[in-house]
């Protein structure tokens, strides 16, 4: 079974709405998920950039929207989960989706906003995407300062529902201070800065955080995430699973691939397919049961109630 912290297949739905969930381009599809055993999938919200803010929230919606129409709808047998109870209670053959939130920006600063999504079905909030917004600034915010005082409330808002503050995309002070407030952080789809040290990797100092308050790092497929510079493949990918197990993260350690929010992939990773030779290759250095917690039980066993 396998637990993916992370896609974008959301935001290629927006882009061109003539896809459906099984076009051949994206890299997280239906039949890619039947093929592979995926259990749950999360779906990210994810808003670009360029859309003005009087229109963000109506954006999420819509994402929200190509959701349940175009990958719960049409397949009986992805389920939407909100509760560990429906997470535990999938059948086999049944798969998970979960919506996720990448950023705050759709809210503004409107709690009501963040209430209506958390009632259609969002279960993980980052508070930005590599910028500042009302509730704290990004990894690529050039003052790399921390929360707001509105993003310390909107933490607040996800303790008492229970689920999910992510940490990916966040600034370093951004981080610190979430990790004094949130009671569930997670780092959805974010690696080793100490085997690659991009703005958007987590330092040791970090993950020990994220391992003590009994979080989930989501390892990242994204190429320049894992090497700096040449052709990256998945032995690369297996140096931070190692890293991140040598500092105490067994327990602590998933994925978030980041499909479909990529155009460049790592080798032998070049869609959801890849994830059934990953999960072999792991199998070569790993115990069974510490492969089914790097694929399945270390996201799956701290999903909000």
């Amino acid at each position: 079974m396998i637990f993916d912290g992370h896609c974008d297949v959301l935001y290629q739905l927006q882009k061109d709405q003539r896809k459906d969930f099984n076009n051949p381009s994206l890299h997280v599809t239906y039949s890619r998920l039947k093929q592979a055993q995926a259990k749950v999938q999360c779906f990210a919200i994810f808003l670009s950039s360029s859309i003005k803010p009087h229109d963000r929230f109506r954006s999420a919606l819509e994402q929200i929207d190509l959701f349940y129409e175009k990958i719960i709808k049409p397949y009986p047998d992805m389920k939407v989960v909100k509760t560990r109870q429906e997470l535990d209670e999938l059948k086999k053959g049944e798969i998970g989706a979960v919506l996720t939130l990448e950023g705050c920006e759709a809210i503004e600063e409107d709690p009501l906003k963040l209430t209506t999504l958390y009632r259609l079905g969002v279960r993980s909030v980052g508070l930005t995407w590599n910028h500042a917004n009302a509730l704290a600034d990004g990894v690529m915010e050039k003052r790399a300062g921390g929360i707001t005082e509105f993003g310390g409330q909107m933490i607040q808002l996800l303790n008492e529902w229970g689920i999910w503050t992510d940490v990916s995309h966040l600034s370093e002070k951004s981080f610190w201070d979430v990790i004094e407030k949130a009671d569930y952080p997670i780092a959805s789809h974010s690696n080793c800065y100490q085997l690659c040290p991009h703005p958007r990797n987590l330092t040791d100092d970090q993950m020990k955080a994220l391992i003590k308050k009994n979080g989930v790092v989501g390892l990242s497929f994204v190429p320049f995430f894992v090497k700096e510079k040449g052709e990256v493949n998945v032995l690369d990918l297996l140096k931070h699973v190692e890293h991140v197990c040598e500092i105490g993260g067994e327990d602590h350690l998933g994925f978030g691939s980041d499909f479909d929010g990529i155009d460049e992939t790592i080798g032998g990773l070049q869609s959801y397919e890849g994830y059934e030779k990953w999960a072999e290759l792991l199998q070569n250095y790993y115990s069974a049961r510490q492969v089914e917690k790097f694929l399945w039980t270390n996201f799956s066993s701290r999903f909000p109630y």
